[in-house]
């Protein structure tokens, strides 16, 4: 068997039409605030790539850039400066900030319908509970893709290799919500092989280069890595791509798979918090 490749760039490439068409009916155009702090040179792309998407969409970019030894208090005072304007719909903190800084603290200050990054107490706990709320991009990228390939996950076994804040958690909690069938497996788990094998879908996000082999995945499994790990050899995924492709029904690259739809839903998350705040002063005007 030689599995489908779910192609990230032209599912982002949609993503980003559909935001852009959006934004174009909107009476207030949406804005984002990015902050970066310090010199660090990924993040430097990572904001750039931010806000040159936010341009073709029409979404307002509001840029701050910030000293690496910035006090921590300076940061906060923005932050909450930010949270208070409303021609801000949407707050981005770029990680990692220098070690002198609290980063969890300050994602607190974030108000919660301005977290575009669903990295907040309050954004995790309404994804738990179900209720409505902004939810962490890469998560919610796995889900587009997975909808694109016409994936049912009602009663599917889904497995999640990788646990962290930011992917295994709210992914579970997505995939739970859409009647999958759930494991997360970590470093503790026990015949990590056998667990992954039943995976009807199989989600690597633990950042270890080819974790996942062949011998892990079952025939059929829709197989989706979320790890970027760069080697001698260039960049690869959690996944042994090559020897899984033989064995899965799809199944994504890296580069080019889930990595362009975390941008993407970056965007939908901004108008999505937009119309949040919206309907909130009209509430409080009403």
């Amino acid at each position: 068997m030689s599995a489908k490749i779910i192609d990230g760039k032209a599912v982002a490439a949609r993503v980003r039409e559909r935001v852009k068409a959006e934004v174009a009916e909107m009476d207030t155009k949406p804005g984002l605030a990015t902050i970066l702090v310090g010199d660090d040179p990924a993040s430097h792309v990572y904001v750039r790539n931010k806000r040159s998407a936010c341009a073709e969409v029409g979404i307002e970019s509001i840029h701050h850039e910030l000293d690496a030894s910035v006090p921590e208090s300076e940061l906060a005072d923005l932050i909450n400066q930010l949270g208070q304007d409303d021609s801000v719909s949407g707050i981005l903190l770029q990680l990692p900030v220098p070690g002198h800084i609290d980063s969890d603290a300050m994602i607190e200050l974030i108000p919660p319908d301005k977290d575009v990054d669903g990295l907040t107490t309050m954004n995790a706990g309404r994804l738990v509970q179900g209720r409505a709320g902004l939810v962490s991009c890469t998560p919610a990228g796995v889900m587009e893709l997975l909808d694109s390939e016409g994936v049912d996950l009602r009663g599917a076994e889904a497995v999640i290799v990788g646990r962290s804040q930011l992917v295994g958690r709210p992914l579970a909690s997505l995939l739970l919500a859409r009647d999958a069938t759930v494991t997360m497996c970590h470093s503790r788990t026990k015949d990590l092989a056998e667990v992954c094998s039943r995976a009807d879908v199989l989600i690597a996000a633990v950042g270890r280069a080819k974790l996942v082999t062949a011998e892990m995945v079952g025939d059929g499994a829709v197989v989706i890595d979320v790890g970027i790990n760069r080697t001698d050899d260039g960049l690869v995924g959690d996944v042994d791509f090559d020897a899984v492709a033989e064995k899965a029904a799809a199944i994504t690259p890296v580069p080019g798979g889930v990595g362009p739809m975390t941008i993407a839903m970056l965007l939908v998350n901004t108008v999505k918090a937009s119309h949040l705040q919206q309907d909130d002063r009209g509430a409080a005007v009403g």
